[in-house]
């Protein structure tokens, strides 16, 4: 085809109520160019519908369009641009994604620019809710004490956000104690389909967002997905996101859920079958007769897992499922009637007619043979079925150390300790748990498993059982709609009876926020040594994340998180062994207590309705009137305070000139860290709590901070000095140079001493020595955290040298300017002998795509060891970004030339 014309393909909506809006016809695209785009996933088409309507033959061209409607399910996969609709932020990753874009106005300035260049060119919404603690629990006003102390530890936060909000247009602001962001995004702010008020033209919402979990919408039929805080900003400077068009896996889903089986469930098995198959890098969106069996609800738990899946996304197209969910969760009429008619205009509406699209690769899963799961101790996609879980728990304590074992030696398995609370006194032993928590964004979106939890409680509290005094409960609903139906159903006071009290609204335990554990409680297990449990309804269980002194962690669906509350124990079958003793004297088994699918649908039916929603959602942006007396100061350029330990002007753009790097080989390179498999951004980026032995507290002391003020990393990503200080210093982290050991240390060479990772790069930036990092199988899997990559371009390090990658943060390391080099198919360290004490050398003299480099490693006894390794710089744009420094360099770069 040639002349192609992107304008030839507009067409007028048709809608009475809508007698202006005009939409990019994909079927008039299909007639006019002989393709067969009828085939493509749903997925792939809106791919394809964005490209259409962007095509400016810049920065898409008419080869772009073509390459996209010309997928084939094993074909070439070219690079390609995606401009995605919107931009969702939560605060922990959105905040230096604001700090960058206000260093990014005085590097304008400075260099001769507008600074008001800078904003978001696309609609932006910030969600607050990653900074709320657990800190009280188990009592009616925990809500507000937590509320109240969250905003006297970020209230120098706040007050940055709110100047950001004030500062850039196209940014809309969610204020605290509203709800989880993926759960606010799937409630309110994803439209499905959008009309721009300006040009009246329609398009499918799609969004990427700071969050890897942005996949929740997924569910909604919105095509999302998480990127890293640096690419994130660049798509809200009006930048495509370059990316390779991907392999779709098809999973054909067929049957429904028996009895007892929850979405939790599904998606746990989901994400083992994923991870078995390999689906990194790819799409993957679900077909088959299953799917009307699915809620968006049910939908939402399995898109929000995506991440764990390894998936870039898992996609449900828009069905009568999705109107259904517009219906309840109170969007209007007119938006409802916009969103069929244009899915079923441009062949983006599946119903039971619809064939299935080709796919490149096919998987089945019967959702009859689903069974009840947990998944864990360390990683989501380790499922375990509920009848096996106490059964392998004391072998799991003997395995070697790693994803699947603790190491304990067989003379400590008998270990156990007593706490005394309020006069009752308490043995726990090894698989206590400590933690059971209903938090985060998987779950709590779902009133099928929510009420499920509560009909539990219910049921548990006539039975007379009660919660072990060492058990901390806690209850953080997704949004302020769950508390609604859960006081109207009648069920929330009973899941008080049992400790689940309100504790705040947003991602709490599982993202590491889950607050201090009772002092009787760590003395006990500190004391003996005890390997203890927490139980959590999230995505995420990885090593130091939920709690320092949790070293088995299970993600499992809320009504299981209260029965293993109940149950206070990991170590023994849930599933047939009694989980407490009635009032009556009676043992009271799992299934006496477990809620039937009649009751939790009636109670759906009757509670959750469109005007909770409606209410809830119609002052969504003004927040509790303490947020409303956060002090805005209006400014172009921000006020950077000196003594500020939250907020701090970030280095990246010092020295820059608007001259392109020239790219020469990398000598004289020192490894900081050497890592086996699984290392995840958890290990690498800072997260959780701050240690008291660590770079991070002595920086805190020396600024005069208290202890009780340290707060969390996450709510430090605006402070560079802090993050650096904190980069691999997660507890659990392994580091091969200093085996046996776990957590903040690694070895300095040639000097052989042991240092903080931080203490050691400083060492070597002082004596102007580059470093680079040597990794196994899956390096950087887990969150999209942008200081995974921030932290070690901080630290020094320009290379990276692993096995494979996840994929956000492959991409997010080129965002910084740091080299990802892949071992070839068959090399590995081992195989290698390489130890992590020599000197390396990278034959570097461009960025190239995929290029075979050459690297030599000098042995201390003189010899070298020379392998090739591949460039993971995929695409030319990547490229680009690593001749430049880094994306927010190009970015800014070609702002100045506009």
């Amino acid at each position: 085809m040639t002349n192609f014309d992107p304008f030839g393909v507009i067409r007028p909506l048709g809608l009475p109520s809508a007698p202006q809006a005009s939409y990019y016809s994909l079927p008039d695209l299909n007639i006019g160019n002989g393709m067969d785009i009828t085939r493509l996933p749903f997925s792939i088409k809106i791919l394809l519908e964005s490209a259409l309507r962007h095509c400016d033959g810049y920065q898409i061209r008419e080869q772009d369009v073509l390459r996209v409607a010309g997928w084939q399910a094993h074909g070439i996969r070219h690079e390609i641009p995606f401009k995605p609709a919107r931009v969702v932020l939560q605060d922990f990753t959105g905040v230096p994604a604001l700090v960058d874009l206000a260093a990014m106005r005085d590097a304008m300035a400075e260099l001769g620019g507008d600074p008001n260049k800078i904003n978001p060119l696309i609609p932006c919404d910030l969600v607050i809710d990653h900074s709320v603690q657990v800190d009280y629990f188990g009592k009616a006003n925990a809500l507000a004490m937590n509320e109240t102390i969250e905003f006297q530890r970020n209230a120098e936060r706040y007050t940055f956000l709110k100047w950001g909000q004030a500062a850039f247009r196209n940014l809309r602001v969610v204020p605290p104690a509203t709800g989880i962001v993926h759960q606010v995004n799937l409630e309110y702010l994803a439209s499905v389909v959008f009309r721009d008020n300006t040009t009246n033209v329609c398009y499918p919402d799609s969004c990427v967002g700071t969050d890897s979990h942005t996949t929740m919408v997924n569910g909604l039929g919105v095509l999302a997905w998480g990127v890293g805080g640096i690419e994130a900003e660049s798509v809200m400077l009006d930048q495509p996101i370059y990316m390779l068009l991907p392999d779709v896996v098809g999973i054909k889903l067929t049957g429904s859920l028996p009895a007892g089986v929850t979405a939790t469930d599904l998606v746990l098995r989901l994400t083992e079958l994923c991870r078995q198959i390999g689906v990194v890098g790819k799409f993957v969106e679900f077909y088959g007769s299953g799917l009307s069996a699915l809620s968006v609800a049910d939908r939402a738990t399995i898109g929000n897992m995506a991440p764990e899946q390894g998936a870039t996304v898992s996609y449900f197209p828009v069905d009568d499922e999705t109107l259904s969910y517009l219906r309840l969760t109170g969007r209007s009429d007119a938006q409802i009637e916009l969103v069929e008619h244009y899915a079923r205009l441009q062949g983006l509406f599946r119903d039971e007619s619809t064939l299935a699209p080709e796919f490149s690769q096919v998987v089945e899963v019967d959702l009859a043979a689903i069974e009840p799961s947990i998944a864990g101790p360390q990683r989501p996609q380790d499922r375990i079925p509920l009848s096996r879980v106490g059964p392998t728990y004391r072998q799991m304590l003997t395995a070697p150390a790693g994803n699947q074992g603790i190491g304990l030696a067989e003379s400590e398995l008998d270990c156990h300790g007593v706490v005394t609370h309020r006069g009752v006194s308490e043995t726990i032993t090894h698989g206590a748990v400590v933690i059971a928590a209903i938090t985060s964004c998987t779950n709590t979106s779902n009133p099928s498993v929510m009420l499920a939890a509560g009909l539990l409680a219910k049921k548990a509290v006539a039975k007379g059982l009660i919660v072990k005094n060492y058990v901390k409960t806690s209850l953080a609903p997704g949004s302020l709609v769950v508390t609604d139906y859960l006081q109207k159903s009648g069920l929330l006071p009973y899941l008080e009876q049992l400790g689940f009290y309100l504790v705040g609204y947003g991602c709490t335990t599982c993202i590491g926020n889950s607050g201090p554990l009772d002092p009787a409680v760590e003395k006990a297990i500190l004391d003996n040594n005890l390997v203890v449990s927490a139980v959590l309804s999230g995505n995420r269980n990885f090593e130091g994340r939920v709690h320092p002194l949790t070293k088995t962690n299970y993600l499992a669906s809320p009504p299981l998180v209260v029965a293993y509350a109940l149950a206070g124990s990991t170590a023994m079958d849930i599933s047939c062994d009694p989980i407490g003793t009635g009032s009556d004297g009676q043992p009271v088994y799992l299934q006496d207590i477990w809620p039937s699918n009649q009751e939790i649908t009636d109670t759906i039916r009757q509670f959750v309705t469109p005007a909770m929603f409606k209410q809830r959602y119609a002052d969504v942006f003004t927040g509790s009137p303490t947020w409303r007396q956060v002090p805005v100061v209006a400014s172009a350029r921000y006020l950077w305070q000196a003594v500020s330990t939250y907020i701090r002007k970030p280095p990246f753009f010092e020295g820059m000139t608007q001259q392109t790097q020239s790219i020469t080989a990398l000598t004289g390179l020192r490894v900081l860290a050497f890592f086996g498999d699984s290392v995840t951004t958890d290990h690498i980026s800072p997260a959780g709590q701050i240690a008291a032995d660590s770079p991070a507290a002595a920086y805190l002391l020396d600024h005069g901070i208290a202890r009780n003020d340290w707060n969390s990393y996450g709510s430090r990503r605006g402070n560079d000095e802090v993050m650096s200080r904190g980069t691999f210093a997660n507890i659990r982290v392994r580091n091969l140079l200093v085996p046996g050991s776990e957590g903040n240390l690694t070895i300095h060479h040639p000097s052989g001493e042991r240092l903080s990772f931080f203490d050691a790069a400083m060492r070597y930036k002082q004596a102007g020595t580059p470093l680079c990092i040597l990794a196994g199988k899956e390096y950087g899997s887990g969150s999209s955290r942008d200081w995974a990559a921030k932290g070690p371009y901080l630290l020094g390090v320009k290379v990276v040298i692993a096995e494979s990658y996840e994929r956000i943060h492959r991409s997010n390391l080129i965002g910084m300017g740091i080299l990802p080099l892949q071992f070839l198919t068959g090399d590995t360290v081992a195989s290698l002998r390489l130890t992590g004490d020599e000197l390396f050398s990278i034959d570097l003299n461009d960025a190239t795509i995929g290029q075979e480099i050459n690297v030599s490693a000098a042995t201390k006894e003189g010899s070298v060891i020379r392998f090739r390794t591949l460039s993971r710089i995929d695409t030319a744009v990547e490229a680009q970004y690593y001749r430049d420094g880094g994306i927010l360099r190009t970015v800014l770069k070609k702002l100045l030339q506009t």
